[in-house]
């Protein structure tokens, strides 16, 4: 399969490089001068000149919507995977015509995960923690991180979008969200304009309250859940890869790589089971805006 990656900062070259691990060929839009076999600096170039079945979108957070406005207008019409979240801002509809768009929250293809939700199958939940903290000087060692789109709040960065992974699972965990009051922003003294720090609390449809804590601050990465059921406590260890409940601890080793082959192999079968589609990601969209608008004005905001 020929597939084309959009961008080619860390995420986009960490799709070219899977992907051409997976066996396909694969060739990258960037404007910038790039050390890659097949490049283009423009999509409508890499479109007539390539011939892609499969596109990813994998370039900064504000430019996915021109991004995909450009694409549609290539005449292109086949799979499009678009990077987590799928604006900076909004949730109106992305262009269609497409064969299939998705959106790579490759997360949920984690075993651990997918563990922690078959283990929760129809119990009652009666409250649920999420908290995801890392050191955001410490995610991409060789470069400065005051460069980087995670600081620019105009480029779509900040841990409310860049961690909205746990934004997504806590939906596919625990349904869709009811309202929500947030407090969030940049409290820390990092170089950075974006938000460092977010705390939601949450009412989903099958859990009447869910934190959510997400940070660019913590110097031990951390990535927990934990479910408060009828049938005891539930605790999920993204890092280590381990689901516990009470004594009895699982343990899953995965690959720096495997959830994102998982989340390809999804895409390039058509297999919709578990990859999150273009409505759910719109719905983190919606989350994310109402999140800001409670740390805003300090009040609750409905979906």
């Amino acid at each position: 399969m020929k597939a084309l990656v959009i961008g080619y900062g860390s995420i986009g070259q960490r799709h070219a490089g899977v992907l051409a691990e997976m066996g396909h060929d694969v060739a990258v839009v960037s404007r910038r001068d790039i050390d890659h076999p097949a490049n283009y600096k423009t999509l409508t170039e890499a479109v007539d000149a390539f011939r892609p079945d499969y596109v990813v979108v994998a370039s900064k957070t504000g430019e996915h919507r021109d991004d995909l406005e450009a694409l549609s207008q290539t005449g292109f019409r086949g799979r499009v995977l678009i990077e987590k979240p799928v604006y900076d801002s909004g949730s109106e509809n992305p262009p269609e015509g497409f064969e299939a768009m998705k959106v790579a929250f490759n997360l949920r293809f984690h075993p651990a995960l997918r563990r922690f939700r078959d283990v929760l199958g129809t119990r009652k939940i009666f409250a649920a923690h999420i908290y995801t903290g890392s050191y955001l000087p410490d995610w991409r060692p060789y470069s400065d991180y005051r460069k980087g789109y995670s600081a620019n709040h105009a480029e779509g960065g900040g841990v409310l979008r860049d961690l909205s992974h746990e934004i997504d699972y806590m939906m596919w965990l625990f349904g869709d969200w009811r309202r929500v009051a947030a407090i969030g922003g940049r409290f820390g003294d990092l170089e950075i304009d974006s938000d460092d720090v977010f705390s939601m609390l949450i009412e989903t449809d099958a859990v009447p309250s869910v934190t959510l804590g997400i940070n660019y601050l913590d110097n031990v990465t951390r990535r927990e859940v934990l479910a408060l059921t009828d049938k005891g406590s539930v605790r999920l260890d993204l890092v280590r890869g381990t689901v516990e409940q009470g004594d009895d601890v699982e343990t899953f080793t995965v690959a720096r790589n495997d959830a994102y082959i998982a989340q390809h192999e999804a895409m390039i079968a058509n297999d919709s089971s578990v990859i999150c589609d273009i409505a759910e990601g719109l719905k983190v969209m919606r989350l994310i805006d109402a999140a800001e608008r409670s740390a805003a004005d300090g009040r609750w905001v409905p979906a």
